[in-house]
């Protein structure tokens, strides 16, 4: 029987024939993948018009044939909204290159692979959202799921091999055309349909097996990162020799982040400081995660604020995603919220508030809720709330990485630590919150004294001018522009 190996590190045949099993498993569930699957490109309404992108559907009639001369894959999926919004920093990155962002969303046919992946995503927000409400299965399960049970390499060797129910969906697209996977399914499946071209970005700088595809080049966020990728630190079985990422296959990018909040964080940061020496009302901006969890922890941050918001010393912007039911929850559970909060639901009066807000000068107060049906606007809402907000509360997501002064709550999985830590230690934000009492002096902090945002805002600044934040940038630039010239 032939070895299997992955980076050099040696599977075991009990981890080759648990892969063989799972295959077969998910074959004989949701059925054989269809191979005959023609692509196009379409209009895309939501992401379009603000970072350029062309949706790839199957073409099933009624599709002109595609331009892919100048197009990049953007692949995602939804598994929390942290894959979506890393797509997002890499669509307005190709953008600036002057290339085609072609948003390539698994979830989005009518196809084997895509059904067992958005049940693969109701059971991680299942769990998300058990572990907030009982400490015993946060700390003795999900906890340590999330952080160390997808550590070891050869425990991932099964879901690197399902890669190959994942490649129908790449159809008959050229396999020269540049694949960005922001989630390493879209990786391993490239990897069986021959794409040439791909880049496995790794979200964060947990150090799991999880996140390695041995398709193309994988990139990083930060050095400590890819040490631990690069060594393969606490990835490999005990006694296993000497093995890692090969230099070539590694590239530490930075944190990956819009292009356009980058284009404008200088303004931006002048901007909170303007209003923080008029003593304006401090804009705090939360951000629910996409598996929609913390429901509780968010009750008790509302009912805190409450006092404030009716004496004019806060503007709230609670982006609830495409959680109706949470933010219906909410409005009803805090008295008085419902009657104050203008809420907001149709996409395009949400762009135009967002950029009225990041330009306004005048101290603005009150509360505004950001309810949007689909996934897309639900993380891109955030994304350009960012620029009008002080404050960013939320858990140590793929927000962690982003220039915005953060206030860190506890977070959802133990993989999430290790970006509240990058960026405390970077002085983008406070240390992750422990509890909620932990919150609530933190909050009471970060809107009564200035010290902490004009901290925040003056490092931020500092990591931007030395590149920091440059990560889509720079893998854009010096990984796939070359290939898309001419």
């Amino acid at each position: 029987m032939n070895e299997k190996t992955v980076f050099g590190v040696r599977i075991g045949q009990w981890h080759v024939k648990q892969a063989e099993k799972l295959v077969a498993r998910m074959r004989r569930r949701y059925g054989e993948p269809n191979r005959a699957m023609r692509m196009a490109l379409a209009e895309s309404p939501v992401l379009g018009p603000i970072y350029g992108t062309r949706d790839v559907v199957e073409n099933t009639g009624g599709h002109a044939e595609p331009d892919w001369s100048r197009a990049v894959l953007i692949g995602t999926i939804r598994m929390g909204y942290g894959h979506y919004r890393i797509a997002l920093a890499f669509a307005d990155a190709v953008r600036a290159a002057g290339l085609v962002p072609c948003w390539f969303d698994l979830l989005s046919f009518d196809a084997p692979a895509s059904k067992m992946i958005r049940d693969m995503d109701k059971w991680y927000s299942l769990g998300s959202r058990l572990s907030q409400k009982s400490a015993l299965f946060n700390r003795l399960f999900w906890d340590p799921l999330m952080g160390k049970w997808y550590r070891r390499l050869e425990r991932n060797y099964p879901s690197m091999a399902f890669g190959e129910l994942i490649a129908p969906l790449y159809g008959d697209i050229p396999r020269e055309v540049p694949l960005l996977a922001s989630h390493p399914f879209l990786a391993h499946g490239a990897g069986w349909a021959g794409m040439r071209h791909v880049v496995n970005i790794i979200p964060d700088n947990c150090p799991l097996g999880f996140h390695l595809s041995e398709q193309g080049i994988q990139t990083v966020q930060s050095p400590s990162a890819y040490y631990k990728f690069r060594a393969l630190q606490g990835m490999l079985p005990p006694g296993a020799p000497g093995a890692g990422v090969p230099a070539g296959q590694l590239f530490m990018a930075g944190h990956y982040v819009d292009v356009t909040l980058l284009e404008n964080l200088e303004a931006d940061m002048d901007r909170r400081i303007r209003r923080a020496d008029a003593r304006a009302p401090r804009r705090l901006l939360i951000s629910a995660g996409g598996a929609g969890a913390q429901r509780d922890l968010y009750e008790s941050i509302l009912w805190r604020l409450m006092p404030r918001l009716r004496a004019g010393e806060v503007l709230l912007l609670f982006n609830f995603g495409d959680h109706r039911a949470m933010a219906e929850d909410l409005l009803k559970a805090v008295p008085g919220l419902g009657e104050m909060a203008a809420v907001h639901s149709d996409w395009e009066e949400t762009r135009a508030f967002a950029a009225w807000l990041a330009d306004a000068a005048e101290s603005v107060a009150g509360a505004h809720i950001f309810l949007h049906d689909g996934p897309r606007e639900a993380v891109c809402a955030t994304n350009l709330l960012m620029r009008g907000a002080d404050f960013l509360l939320t858990k140590p997501s793929e927000l962690a990485y982003y220039p915005i002064p953060t206030l860190f709550l506890p977070r959802v999985g133990g993989h999430e630590a290790w970006g509240a830590i990058r960026g405390a230690e970077l002085g983008c934000g406070t240390p992750e919150c422990a509890d909620e009492n932990d919150v609530s002096r933190a909050l009471d902090l970060v809107i009564r004294e200035d010290d902490l945002l004009r901290l925040y805002c003056d490092q931020i600044q500092r990591m931007a001018r030395i590149g920091v934040f440059d990560g889509a940038r720079r893998v854009v630039e010096e990984l796939v522009a070359p290939l898309r010239k001419g």
